[in-house]
């Protein structure tokens, strides 16, 4: 069935002239809905962007918090990790303090002796600062910082506890203590043999005594000798370790044996009166690589 056709016409009051239109229905209201339908279409279209924009913009916010709360996650334990580092390290610096008079004592080692327990530093050596993870750089660039710090610390952590544990070692092997309560008879040095009268280098102190006198170490170490041995007759040779020892001379008993870990103060023989001996004495000497040293200078503390 055909289309209804519909007549429009206009006037010109003016003129008189008279103009036709003539439309089909159908066409009409198609071209109507097509006028109606495109800007509708445009909206629903630039409204369906928009929201596919927002809905991108959320789904990346949700994956920087996820990011960003994972990275506060991870400083915060790299910071914690680093703040206990930094407490091992104020730890360390609280053993690294020896008595004074241990120290005098060491100050008086050769250098040689002493380069042997160098090494490390000491825990105020690092102090860095520690970068805060709330800060308003990025959380990958506060990571990387913190992760770093963290290296260096261990590192350094390291080599202070090595450094601290081998001055430790030295102070505990360095000599500064009486081995008896007494009274010089000699000194270290040139003097008369008291045999002979002949000029005669004494190599340590004599230091007289009763005799059953308990004689002590004056350095922690092992026996290295506890035998009679010529003039020095019943002997007592103590190995501190770095290249330091002891030796004791002239006993009359031994308190310990070849081989054994002794600790400064540590009862090892009795003052006597063998080997080239005038009176009862005991014969101390301490010996740095192999040769005597003047044992005054060591004698910081008195038992």
């Amino acid at each position: 069935m055909p289309s209804p056709r519909y007549t429009i016409l206009l006037a010109n009051r003016n003129t008189g002239a008279v103009r036709r239109f003539t439309l089909v229905r159908r066409p009409a209201l198609l071209a109507g809905l097509a006028l109606f339908a495109v800007p509708t279409l445009v909206g629903l279209g630039a409204r369906w962007q928009g929201q596919s924009e927002i809905d991108a913009l959320r789904d990346t916010n949700e994956s920087l918090r996820v990011e960003n709360d994972s990275y506060r996650s991870a400083t915060g334990e790299l910071t914690a990790q680093i703040s206990s580092l930094q407490e091992a390290m104020s730890e360390l610096g609280a053993q690294a303090e020896i008595d004074p008079a241990i120290r005098s004592a060491m100050d008086r080692l050769p250098s040689l002796v002493k380069s042997k327990a160098m090494g490390g530093g000491t825990a105020s050596d690092a102090k860095p600062t520690l970068p805060s993870a709330t800060t308003s750089e990025s959380p990958g660039r506060t990571f990387g910082v913190l992760r770093d710090l963290l290296g260096v610390l261990e590192d350094r952590l390291d080599t202070v506890r090595s450094g601290v544990e081998k001055q430790q070692v030295l102070a505990a092997a360095t000599p500064y203590t009486w081995p008896i309560t007494g009274y010089l008879t000699s000194l270290f040095g040139k003097r008369k043999d008291p045999f002979t009268g002949q000029p005669d280098f004494h190599t340590g102190l004599d230091i007289g005594a009763e005799k059953g006198t308990a004689v002590r170490a004056t350095a922690d170490g092992t026996v290295e000798l506890a035998s009679y041995n010529g003039n020095y007759g019943n002997c007592i040779i103590v190995d501190h370790g770095f290249g330091i020892g002891t030796r004791f001379g002239h006993l009359s008993g031994y308190a310990v044996k070849v081989g054994q870990k002794i600790k400064r103060g540590q009862v090892i023989g009795y003052v006597g009166q063998t080997g080239r001996a005038t009176s009862p004495h005991l014969h101390y000497e301490i010996l740095i690589n192999g040769q005597p040293a003047n044992p005054v200078p060591f004698l910081t503390l008195r038992r």
